[in-house]
């Protein structure tokens, strides 16, 4: 039994949180800084001009480079928070990797998700059903047209967790040189 309290003597009470501990903060952490950035995401995105008649919605002109920008803008935005994220959950877990990633890509999840509805949704009508006259111009809300841009959160926490797992690799790999030379 005393090689059991003994075992974890040397270690700071203070960095050896449990896992689910870092899971919990990365999914809460997740949702509102995802909410958060669906507001950013939202102001800073130009909208399409839609023209709005009796029978359909379709879009004024041909208008790629707002599509385009909004979709940049999402995937930037999210890149940027899961690079943050992932070096938050990160310090919280430094010894176990394997808990930082699977917190960062629950919170990668779960940020994306706010951050889509969040700035999909401010400023939405329902241009189906509200009575607009005739070829009328409005903004259209916000959408994210590229799939490929919803991946851009899990794949900066990704990043972070292997470049700290490299690292953490190359640092043993020294160790052991150094103790058996």
């Amino acid at each position: 039994m005393s090689d059991l309290v003994n075992a974890n003597a040397g270690v700071t009470p203070g960095r050896r949180r449990k896992a689910i501990t870092v899971f919990v903060t990365g999914v809460i952490a997740g949702g509102l800084s995802g909410a958060a950035l669906g507001v950013v995401w939202w102001a800073l995105a130009p909208r399409v001009s839609v023209v709005v008649t009796s029978d359909r919605v379709f879009p004024e002109n041909y208008q790629p480079q707002e599509y385009f920008a909004a979709n940049i803008a999402f995937g930037a935005i999210g890149a940027i928070a899961g690079v943050l994220m992932a070096i938050g959950l990160v310090s919280m877990r430094r010894e176990h990797l394997v808990a930082s990633l699977v917190a960062s890509l629950a919170s990668a999840v779960v940020g994306t998700f706010a951050m889509w509805w969040v700035g999909s949704h401010l400023g939405f009508v329902d241009l189906a059903n509200v009575d607009i006259p005739d070829s009328t111009v409005v903004d259209a809300p916000l959408e994210v047209t590229l799939p490929a841009m919803l991946l851009m959160w899990p794949l900066g926490s990704s990043l972070v967790i292997l470049i700290m797992a490299i690292g953490d690799c190359l640092a043993q790999r020294r160790r052991v040189a150094n103790h058996s030379a």
